[in-house]
């Protein structure tokens, strides 16, 4: 029951997302991920599970996990104006891959 809540709230905020996209705050759909959905689940599973100190390592790193998320938009930004959406769009991700990576091998190895 736990799973389908949670697969049930990331379909809504798909919907929300698409239902953003076609008014005039189109812009405002950017704004959607960033709402901390899965981040609020995260810090929930942590906090009942692990003590506190394990819980404020995490919103650490999740403080540090925008990093990977920056990188991603610039390289977007960049990139939208140079080459067709699709290749844009996997060109960031690849961005975000490297960036992530390198975050969790630099956490890991601390």
């Amino acid at each position: 029951m736990e799973l389908a809540a949670k697969a049930l709230l990331g379909a809504v905020v798909v919907i929300v997302i698409a239902a953003l996209s076609r008014t005039r705050s189109y812009y405002v759909a950017g704004l959607v991920p960033l709402f901390p959905t899965f981040a609020l689940i995260a810090h929930w599973v942590v906090g009942t599970t692990r003590p506190v100190r394990d819980l404020r390592e995490t919103i650490v790193f999740g403080m540090l996990g925008m990093i990977p998320y920056l990188a991603y938009l610039l390289a977007l930004y960049v990139l939208v104006a140079r080459v067709r959406l699709a290749t844009a769009l996997a060109a960031s991700t690849g961005v975000w891959l490297v960036v992530a990576s390198g975050l969790v091998l630099a956490w890991s190895r601390r």
